[in-house]
Formats: structure tokens, sequence, C-alpha cells
């Protein structure tokens, strides 16, 4: 795509601002605005200003399909970021990628394996978060037996089989395995199974709206109680807010950023962003606003590189592209993989707040590389 010199750059940003999943997606558009604001008061791109148009796709691939294909037929734009759920990806690579021929960044962490020329990712993948996290959590609690509660989509499909090679490889074994639809809301069979089983390691993978009463559930059960863990890569700051503090007491994740994290520029970031949008959604890894921030800043940079907004040529850069600053810390592109390197914590929910128990520092994303 060549871009002509006598309009801004156009950035189109699809993220679920209603719907199950809004209190992730107001806190991706909050991001996007403050990161092509913080390009623009830099002087822009290629000295033009960069456009952001923002679409609703209302936690409904159907819905996020149809903006995609608006951002491109319409809006012409140069690049699209955004989708939380992997199915969400999916509804947005056909109208952008498959049939608009042009660049997406996904921002979420997820379950890897997506492998083309014009998608860049820029959360977390599986080598990233479970590789880590299953074999230090079994050294420290002496666990072995996991049960792994999902949602029947591609995402928990996948990481369930990444859990099942760690735990069996670490002399574990997984007693029990079962996926239900995303919008399940009942699970007193699931938890009374689980509590039979004799897990001592819930892996969850179940999402909203199932998620608030799955853990309701699990709590009142006394699973936890009875000196059982949960772990749920995904869980942070954000969804904090949406349960008792008591129903998450030490639940354990892995993701590249928690605000516990305390450097100079994750710091700053993070007062710019809560003096900008108080109140909101706040800003967070689980919440793909660190890959919405960073996928903006290694666009930016793989731009100017470039010398210009025609595709190949940006591409091109940000195969490479990197950020020496960024939420969490630094990120760089594995040349061709269009998967990010990135520093990478194990925090634990403590009294309504998450806390980095284990700064595990940079790890590689271990994923395919991408045919030209």
């Amino acid at each position: 795509m060549t871009s002509s010199n006598d309009r801004p750059a156009r950035v189109g940003v699809i993220t679920d601002q209603t719907g199950a999943l809004s209190f992730m997606g107001i806190a991706g558009a909050n991001t996007a605005t403050m990161a092509v604001d913080e390009i623009n008061e830099r002087g822009g791109l290629l000295g033009r200003p960069v456009e952001l148009i923002i679409e609703d796709s209302a936690t409904d691939d159907a819905v996020a399909a149809s903006v995609a294909a608006k951002l491109i037929a319409e809006d012409r734009v140069d690049v699209v970021l955004g989708g939380i759920y992997s199915s969400t990806r999916q509804a947005i690579k056909g109208p952008v990628v498959d049939d608009g021929n042009t660049l997406y960044i996904y921002p979420e962490q997820y379950e890897g394996q997506e492998c083309d020329p014009l998608i860049f990712c820029t959360g977390p993948v599986p080598a990233q978060q479970v590789d880590p996290l299953v074999p230090w959590l079994m050294r420290r609690t002496g666990a072995k037996r996991f049960y792994l509660p999902s949602a029947d989509y591609i995402w928990p499909h996948v990481m369930n089989k990444k859990v099942w090679e760690v735990v069996t490889a670490e002399g574990g074994t997984v007693v029990g395995e079962q996926y239900f639809p995303m919008d399940h809301l009942d699970f007193d069979q699931l938890v009374d199974d689980i509590m039979k089983s004799g897990a001592e390691v819930v892996f969850n993978t179940i999402v909203p709206p199932g998620l608030t009463p799955f853990l309701a559930r699990l709590h009142d059960a006394g699973f936890a109680r009875r000196g059982g863990h949960i772990v749920c890569t995904y869980f942070d700051e954000n969804f904090l807010n949406l349960v008792p503090a008591e129903h998450v007491e030490g639940l354990y994740g892995c993701l590249d950023y928690y605000r516990d994290v305390a450097d100079r520029f994750s710091d700053a970031l993070l007062a710019r962003y809560d003096e900008r949008f108080p109140g909101s959604a706040m800003f967070t890894a689980g919440s793909a606003c660190t890959g919405m921030y960073r996928g903006l800043r290694l666009w930016e940079a793989a731009v100017s590189e470039a010398g210009s907004l025609r595709q190949a040529d940006v591409v091109a850069a940000l195969d490479h592209a990197s950020v020496a600053e960024g939420p969490g810390g630094p990120a760089a592109m594995v040349p061709g993989q269009h998967h990010l390197r990135l520093n990478m914590y194990i925090a634990q929910s403590q009294s309504g707040a998450f806390k980095v128990v284990n700064n595990l520092g940079p790890i590689e994303p271990k994923e395919r590389e991408v045919a030209a």
C-alpha cells in the first residue's frame, strides 16, 4: 500500500468497548489514544500527523469483521491493531489481511502459531508464559496434579496442549480437562469434578462472562482452603476488579507487565495514563494495553526507518524493530518470527493486588519463522 503524501498516516484500532470484554477494550482504546497523541506531540510521522480511527468490536466477532472491513474500504488505514479473543483476531484477519492485504498488529497475549507475512504479534505466547511458569510453580509448591477448566475456542485448546506437555515433562499429571461455550455460566458440576479429582492446581482458561461465576463457585467449594492453587495467565489488575479479592487470593499469573513492576519508564508511562484517564479501565498487560502501546511504538520505529508508508518497506523494517524502553522493559522483534522477545514476570494476587514474585527477564517467543 502506497500512501499519498497529502494525507495523514492512518491507524485503525479495533477494541471491545462494549460487551463482556469492555473493561479490557476501553483500556486498549485509551492506550491507543495516548500513544498516538505522543507520536503527534513528537512531530508525527514523516512530517505528517497520525490520524487514529477507533472502532468498537462490541465483544462480537461479526462486529469486529464488519468494522475491520470498514477501516480498509472506507478509511484506507495504513495499519490495523486490536482484537482480544483469538476468534476476534481471526475475524479481523479476514477483511484486513486476506482481503485487504494490509498490515495487522495483534496486541494480546495468546496461544501463538499465527504465521503470516502481514501479521505481527506484540503480546506473550506459551513459550513465554507456560514454559517458565508451570515448572516454577511445581517446584515452589510441590503440586503435581493439574485440572484444566476451559472455554471452547482456539486459545484454550492450544494452551492446554502446552500445559500437558510441560506438566508431564516435569513429572506431573493432568487429572481433568473440560471445555464449555464461552457464554456458559453454570459451573457446579465442573467444580464438583475438580474437588473430587484431587487436583492441586487449576490452570484456568475460562473467560468472561463465565470467569466470575466459575471463580465464585470454586471459592465456595473450598479449593483454596484445602491448599489448591489457581493459575490464570491472562488475569491482571483489571480482572481483579471483577471479583471479590478472596476469590482469587493467591492466584498466579505470568505476563509481560504488572503495575507492581518498577522501572523508570514503566512508572512514568503508568503515571501519564492514570492522569489522562482517571477512574477508567486500568493500563494492564492482560487487557492488551502493553501490546497496544509497544505495537504503535514499533510501527512508528518501522515507518521512520523505512522513510515511507509503503507497506513492503514498513513490514521489512518491522521484522527487526525494537523499543529500548517500554512497559515492563525493552522489546524486540525476533527477525523472521513476527513475535517479540519480552521481559516476563510471575505475579501473585495478594490482598486485592498483584505482586511480582519472580522477574524472569527476557524470554524468547520460540515461534516458527514466517514464510516470505
